[in-house]
């Protein structure tokens, strides 16, 4: 006898599901669902930024209204580890989710303080689990495998149910000398896959690089190396606030070449607090706070900064554009970008990269130096991933469409038998044999815009491009009793017209506005719908035969 059918998708109860809603089809904004038995359940919540192409958007969230409207089904949130695509979404959508969530201690503490500051902290069951831990959720059985990262306490998860088990790697790497945390659980990965796995959902950042992705200790005597080059200037070093081991690297070399080291940043200290209260980053020596930094001689200091994507409010932007209140680089000086260029980001760390340069500093990249290695597995790191679980389907996530094929053709190289590659939105059907996509649910994307949570594609976002491509004009007409212009127009041009070109472009513009008005007859006159376009058309015509532009053109119409 058959499963009873979902009601409204083309699904069984019983199937085992893999559905992203976000990650699939972009590096960032994880977001997954599994279902089996008439459940859901989510791993991982995450954000991505916005670039040079979203003026005024800084975070993008993954859409949940799928799992939204079947929240009662939903039995619970696991988090992989800490990093903002995983994580990042939770303390703006969790209220529509109100689902228990389960992460490790230190990924529990990032959580938590994301709700606190959002004061949601006490609706949400957060639930700490173990490293390695077994725990059941609705109709899943879960179990963590350690791996390697450049965050603390990454974990893959094993998802087992009777539909089968399946190994969801989230972001990791085999690093063999973590600076930070345990070595990757080689014996587990061997006896899962002795056990016998489905199917593998797996990171695809690292795909298209050869060989494997490197050691962060490989980093430690280099960075001194780089360190003692500049024994006579001060230096400052940018990476990601979370990536815990590296603070710890950083703090080594410096050590070796016999300087302090400060954190210059908000978030570096968030990490830094909480790396410490769970237990990481005690036996290293305490950073010197920036207001401290000034008293130390510049050849004993290493600043390590947030804003190595070149986000435009981080600290290394301002101490580019020599406006930091207690930062100051100098001629000479050196800035160590020890990060990789996210995609997308290469025109804003671009721009700070030059400034840097014009005022006389030096910029050190990873083509210059050995000064960063990736958190995610390269190609050799991926096939020994798939000799260890061999699984019976690879799903490649984590990744844009071009990592996502590349990884399912590395998977038919390691003779897995099926690979699918999803797109967000995809229902892919778990089924030895007969693994597909078995139909698509709509997705979508938020931002967080002055406190809301707005679509993506709202119109609010439109206007703003169009008045950053092509200005904005705004006009008052005041209408006597017939509908007649009781004087001149009141007009203000914004991003148009040099101060100097503005008395002429306004005098052209009033002119038009009441040709416009009095070729109107009186019925039209009367309807302040048609005299506001009357007008705006006016606008618009002198503002494109003048600029070219386009403006967002807003008109009022009041009348005595």
């Amino acid at each position: 006898m058959s499963a009873k059918k979902k009601a409204d998708l083309n699904i069984d109860e019983d199937d085992f599901i893999f559905l992203p809603l976000g990650g699939s089809d972009e590096i960032g904004m994880n977001l997954n669902l599994y279902h089996y038995g008439g459940k859901w359940l989510m791993v991982d919540l995450g954000i991505s930024f916005g670039d040079d192409t979203m003026p005024g958007i800084d975070i993008i969230l993954p859409d949940p209204e799928f799992i939204e409207q079947r929240r009662h089904d939903l039995v619970g949130l696991v988090v992989t580890h800490g990093h903002e695509d995983h994580i990042g979404a939770i303390p703006y959508l969790w209220p529509k989710l109100r689902c228990p969530i389960y992460a490790t201690p230190f990924t529990a503490t990032l959580v938590r303080r994301k709700l606190a500051d959002e004061g949601i902290l006490e609706q949400v069951e957060l639930i700490e689990i173990d490293l390695s831990a077994n725990f059941v959720i609705g109709p899943f059985e879960i179990e963590l495998i350690t791996l390697t990262h450049s965050i603390p306490e990454p974990n893959a998860l094993v998802i087992r149910c009777g539909g089968g088990t399946v190994m969801h790697s989230g972001d990791w790497k085999f690093d063999p000398e973590p600076v930070i945390g345990e070595v990757s659980d080689i014996k587990a990965l061997r006896a899962l896959g002795d056990e016998g796995v489905l199917a593998m959902i797996g990171d695809s950042t690292n795909v298209l690089d050869p060989g494997r992705s490197g050691s962060e200790a490989s980093l430690t005597d280099s960075l001194a190396v780089l360190f003692r080059k500049y024994d006579k200037h001060r230096i400052a070093i940018t990476c990601f606030a979370s990536n815990v081991g590296r603070l710890a690297t950083i703090s080594a070399a410096a050590k070796a070449a016999g300087r302090n080291v400060a954190l210059v940043g908000r978030s570096l200290w968030k990490m830094y607090e909480a790396a410490l209260q769970n237990g990481y980053l005690r036996d290293i020596p305490e950073f010197v706070s920036e207001k401290d930094a000034g008293f130390i001689p510049r050849d004993k200091l290493v600043l390590i900064c947030t804003g190595s994507q070149g986000e435009p409010r981080a600290a290394l932007a301002r101490i580019a554009d020599n406006a930091h209140q207690e930062i100051v680089l100098e001629r000479g000086d050196v800035v160590i970008f020890s990060s990789r260029e996210i995609p997308g980001n290469e025109a804003a760390i671009g721009r700070i990269q030059s400034k840097l340069v014009s005022r006389g500093i030096e910029v050190v990249t990873e083509r210059e130096h050995h000064v960063h290695v990736s958190g995610h597995p390269a190609r050799e790191e991926l096939v020994e991933m798939y000799q260890y679980i061999r699984p019976k389907i690879a799903v490649p996530v984590h990744g844009t469409p071009r990592h996502l094929e590349a990884h399912a053709r590395l998977a038919r190289q390691c003779q897995v038998p099926e690979a699918v590659v999803p797109g967000n939105g995809s229902m892919i059907r778990l089924k030895e044999g007969a693994a597909e996509i078995v139909g698509w649910v709509p997705t979508g994307a938020f931002t967080m815009d002055g406190g809301r949570l707005r679509p993506l594609e709202s119109s609010v976002f439109g206007d703003r491009k169009k008045m950053l491509f092509n200005g904005a004009v705004s006009v008052t007409v005041l209408l006597e009793g017939k509908g007649h212009l009781h004087g001149d127009p009141v007009v203000t041009f914004n991003g148009i017209a040099d101060e100097g070109e503005i008395a002429a472009l306004s005098e052209t513009a009033k002119d038009l506005i009441w040709e416009a008005v009095e070729a109107l007859g009186k019925k039209a006159r009367g309807n302040d719908d048609e005299v506001g376009e009357a007008v705006r058309r006016a606008v618009r015509r002198v503002v494109k035969a003048e600029y070219g532009k386009r403006p967002v053109t807003t008109v009022h119409v009041l009348r005595v």
